[in-house]
């Protein structure tokens, strides 16, 4: 069996054998809170596939990537400018402290008295809760770049534009995407809690609602829904990380064991002779 196909059976193992045991526990526990596995998924096949995945699971999406992404671009646009300048960094810390120390939640109805009901005020708190990580990991990264590096770019008179694109972004990059995946899941957590108040479709609002009505396997459908959608967008996150930073994995050695090299016949036969040296040589040495 291969190692991929091994890992594979690994990562699959305690997910069976966790919905296994909740299918028999469920099934002989008769509670209303906690429903059969086939009752769950008999409503999971009914309103994910796919009736209400235009009305609900779309729109919850489309907040969150546009949330996610202006989180980013802000993040890194700023990490790198105040990691770059001491002066800047030094006079925006008190205020990055406080902002960052609010709870995006507690801004919710803030965000419904500027934007309103609309996807303005849950991408705005999105981004609010979501932008700190990435913001906190630029600036760590640029200021742990290579001063030699800097130093050898400014001796040369490289372009401030090329010593980013070439110098700094590469080595602050391992800091970036680790800023971003921890990001990612603040990002759905927000989308989440942005649309149990004041909102009219979206996976929160759909949970909530069935939970209001008792529609409990209802409810239990969209939780299993949000975990899915957690697990697809980081194992498409972590995809991207290894094909940007092929290079840094690399380099750490962790992108997976080499490939042994293909020895010439002289370099077997050489070997052969250390592993047993009684062997007569069959080019004449000893």
């Amino acid at each position: 069996m291969s190692r991929r196909a091994l890992g594979l059976l690994l990562e699959l193992a305690l997910p069976v054998a966790v919905l296994v045991g909740y299918g028999v526990w469920a099934s002989r526990a008769q509670s209303f809170y906690f429903p059969p596995l086939d009752e769950i998924g008999r409503y999971f096949r009914e309103l994910w596939l796919f009736d209400r995945v235009g009305s609900d699971l779309v729109p919850s999406l489309v907040r969150m990537g546009a949330g996610y992404l202006a989180s980013v671009v802000i993040g890194v646009s700023l990490g790198l400018l105040l990691g770059m300048s001491r002066v800047l960094r030094t006079a925006a810390e008190p205020v990055v402290e406080f902002l960052r120390a609010l709870p995006a939640p507690a801004l919710i109805p803030f965000s419904l008295l500027l934007f309103g009901s609309g996807d303005s005020s849950k991408i705005f708190v999105i981004v609010l809760g979501a932008v700190w990580p990435i913001l906190l990991n630029s600036i760590d990264g640029v200021r742990g770049v290579d001063a030699q590096q800097l130093d050898m770019a400014r001796a040369y008179r490289i372009p401030l534009a090329a010593r980013v694109t070439r110098i700094i972004l590469p080595a602050a990059a391992p800091r970036i995407f680790a800023g971003m995946r921890t990001s990612l899941a603040i990002a759905i957590i927000l989308m989440v809690v942005s649309e149990m108040v004041a909102s009219s479709d979206g996976l929160g609002y759909f949970v909530l609602e069935q939970q209001r009505s008792f529609a409990i396997p209802e409810m239990w459908t969209g939780i299993i829904l949000l975990g899915v959608l957690g697990y697809v967008l980081n194992w498409l996150f972590l995809r991207v990380e290894r094909r940007v930073l092929a290079w840094h994995f690399g380099l750490k050695g962790l992108a997976g064991p080499a490939a042994p090299r293909k020895r010439s016949g002289r370099a077997a036969r050489r070997s052969a002779r250390a592993s047993s040296p009684s062997a007569p040589s069959s080019d004449g040495e000893v």
